[in-house]
């Protein structure tokens, strides 16, 4: 399994974690980094995995906006907590990281949401992704101008 793709897997595992835990995402993935350093038996957290999961956290709001605004006929509460956090991940990485491609950050997502949901998830977290991604430049403008109002 590639670096980025287990990077991507772990910061899905860390916002599901802090979700099913009603905390934050720093908490859980700085649990995540003592295990690792008092265990030998966890894997180290990576660099891309924080960079991942300390940009969400920097987004949240904004992205659970997005998502509630553009997931029709779901509400975030309704909606699976597997696919409310793999769709957290995609939407950060996908308007927030430029140096993966669009096509990538979609197609992990989708992935993601073949291992671990339901059969239904991989076409909703792809159709709801492609959206963001139609919208990206306008969501940037729109978290811009936000940003500038403060």
């Amino acid at each position: 399994m590639a670096a980025r793709n287990k990077a991507r897997k772990r910061a899905f595992q860390i916002l599901f974690e802090a979700d099913q835990r009603g905390t934050s995402v720093q908490t859980v993935l700085a649990d995540w980094i003592r295990h690792a350093r008092t265990d030998d038996r966890q894997p180290p957290v990576s660099e891309y995995t924080m960079q991942l999961v300390e940009g969400y956290a920097q987004y949240t709001a904004r992205i659970d906006e997005l998502i509630s605004t553009y997931a029709v006929g779901w509400t975030l509460d309704r909606m699976p907590v597997v696919d409310r956090n793999i769709l957290r991940l995609g939407a950060y990485e996908l308007v927030w990281e430029d140096e993966t491609p669009d096509a990538v950050v979609i197609d992990e997502a989708v992935q993601l949401a073949k291992e671990f949901s339901t059969d239904d998830s991989p076409a909703f977290v792809n159709g709801l992704l492609g959206r963001f991604k139609e919208l990206k430049p306008s969501l940037r403008r729109g978290e811009q101008e936000s940003s500038s109002e403060a």
